[in-house]
C-alpha cells in the first residue's frame, strides 16, 4: 500500500506593528516557495493595536489543525499568538516544524502597552510533544524582547535557542532583510 505524500505548506506570522511585507518575511516566503512549499503570510488585523481574539481568529484560519506537512514560522508577538492557537486546538494534531524568532511568553518591559495581550494563560507542556521539529532563534541583544525571555521560552519547550549575533529584534531597521537561519529550520 502506498501513501500519498504529505503536502508541505508554511505560514509566516508577523509581529506587533508589522505587515507581511516587512523585514524578512517576504524573503523567507520566496525561499520556501522556491523549495516547493506553498507559503502564506497573512496580515494580522490592526497590527499597531493588536487584539488577542482577532489575531487568534486569523492565525486559526490560516494554520488550522496542523499536520506533519505544516510549517509555522512566527516572529515576536506572533510567536505567542501561534503558541496560544496550538494550545487551543481540541483535537489531536502534530505540527511538522515550528520556528519561533524572538519568541516570549512574559511581559516586555520595553512594550508595556502589550501587557493585556500577553497576560493570558498558556500551558506549553501540552504543546512541545506535538511538534516534530522545533527551533527558537534569538539575537544576542534584542532591544524589545530580553534575551532571558526567549531563553525561558526555549527552556519551557525543552530546547536551547539558536543565537544570531547582531540581529537586534530581526527588523529591517536592524539590517535584517533575510534570515537564513529561519529558512534552514523551516525547510530542512
Amino acid at each position: 500500500m502506498t501513501h500519498a505524500p504529505t503536502i508541505r505548506r508554511a505560514s509566516i506570522i508577523h509581529a506587533y506593528s508589522a505587515t507581511p511585507e516587512d523585514h524578512w518575511f517576504g524573503w523567507l516566503a520566496s525561499r520556501l516557495e522556491e523549495d516547493g512549499i506553498r507559503t502564506t503570510v497573512p496580515a494580522l488585523p490592526d497590527a499597531e493595536a493588536p487584539d488577542a481574539d482577532r489575531w487568534a481568529a486569523t492565525v486559526s484560519a490560516v494554520v488550522g489543525v496542523p499536520d506533519h506537512g505544516s510549517i509555522v514560522v512566527a516572529h515576536s508577538l506572533g510567536c505567542l499568538t501561534v503558541l496560544r492557537h496550538l494550545w487551543s486546538i481540541p483535537e489531536p494534531w502534530q505540527l511538522g516544524r515550528l520556528v519561533l524568532v524572538s519568541g516570549f511568553i512574559d511581559t516586555l518591559p520595553a512594550l508595556p502597552e502589550l501587557d493585556n495581550y500577553i497576560n493570558r494563560d498558556i500551558d506549553l507542556a501540552q504543546i512541545s510533544h506535538r511538534i516534530d521539529r522545533l527551533s527558537i532563534i534569538r539575537s544576542d541583544a534584542d532591544p524589545y524582547v530580553p534575551t532571558g525571555h526567549t531563553d525561558r521560552l526555549a527552556d519551557l519547550l525543552g530546547i536551547t535557542a539558536q543565537i544570531v549575533v547582531g540581529a537586534g529584534h530581526f527588523l529591517e531597521s536592524d539590517g535584517v532583510t533575510s534570515l537564513p537561519e529561519a529558512w534552514a529550520a523551516a525547510s530542512a
